[in-house]
Formats: C-alpha cells, structure tokens, sequence
C-alpha cells in the first residue's frame, strides 16, 4: 500500500520528532516474534547497513504512524520510509526486497495480487502474528546487527 503523502512530509509535522532519516528506515512492532525475525533478516542482508529499525512504541515510531494516518496500536501498522515516501502492508515488504536486492528481489512477484487481496493477506497475517509466531522484545535482543539498526 502505498501512502499518498509528499515526500519527507514529516519533516514539517511538528508532532513528528526529528530524526536523522538517511537511507531506509522500518517502523515495525517491538513486541512481535515475526518483526524481530523480519528485523534479524534485514540485518543480515542489508549489505549497504543503510536500513534502520524503529519500534512502534517508541516515541518516534508512533508519531510516524499516526503521521501516515496508521494506528501505533493497531496489529496491522508497519511503515517502510524510503527516500522520505512511506509505505506499507507487503507492498512495504516488496519494497524492502527490492532495496535489498539480489534474491529478494523476487518478492516482487508478490505484485501479480491484486492490491486489495495483497492486503488483506497482509492483515490475516498481521492479526494473527502474536498467535501463531509468539512475542519478543525487538530491543532487547541479542542480535548485534539488530542493536546497531535500532532507533528508539
């Protein structure tokens, strides 16, 4: 899903703090076992370090939600920021396979759903996460490749 706002439109929302914003950046739940996998997979190939983590329950995280008219408390929120354009749901998902390149760019093929069905796979996913993959704490995982990547 695309998010139809201009480009680094936070920088001028006042309730937004400011941040250093270079390169990618993934909004994603601290609390969940299958973003901190999500996060542990990025690390791993991201080749560039470019990317960089930011929980949903920070400070930042949920003010970024709500910038892109998303709910910080809604299992379904995940934000991909590149190049200051926000997106989500698997097209978000698509996008990080294409940033990263290399076999990961086959996540593309993911666009051959139609829009509405690519999200409401997303969501059956997303509302069902905790149950089916568990918790975690995303800061607080041992993983120095996640640490180094997290904004909080």
């Amino acid at each position: 899903m695309y998010l139809n706002l201009s480009r680094y439109s936070y920088r001028n929302d006042k309730t937004v703090p400011q941040f250093k914003d270079t390169g990618p950046l993934c909004v994603m739940d601290a609390r969940c076992s299958l973003c901190a996998r999500g996060a542990a997979w990025i690390a791993r190939n991201d080749k560039t370090q470019a990317f960089r983590i930011i929980p949903m329950q920070s400070d930042l995280g949920g003010a970024l939600l709500i910038h892109y008219s998303m709910d910080p408390e809604d299992p379904t929120s995940w934000l991909f920021l590149e190049n200051g354009q926000g997106h989500a749901s698997l097209d978000a998902l698509i996008r990080v396979g294409q940033r990263l390149g290399g076999v990961w760019r086959l996540l593309s093929v993911l666009h051959i759903l139609p829009g509405g069905l690519r999200d409401a796979l997303y969501r059956t996913v997303a509302r069902n996460r905790y149950r089916w993959f568990g918790t975690t704490d995303l800061c607080n995982l041992p993983d120095p490749e996640v640490q180094k990547r997290l904004m909080t």
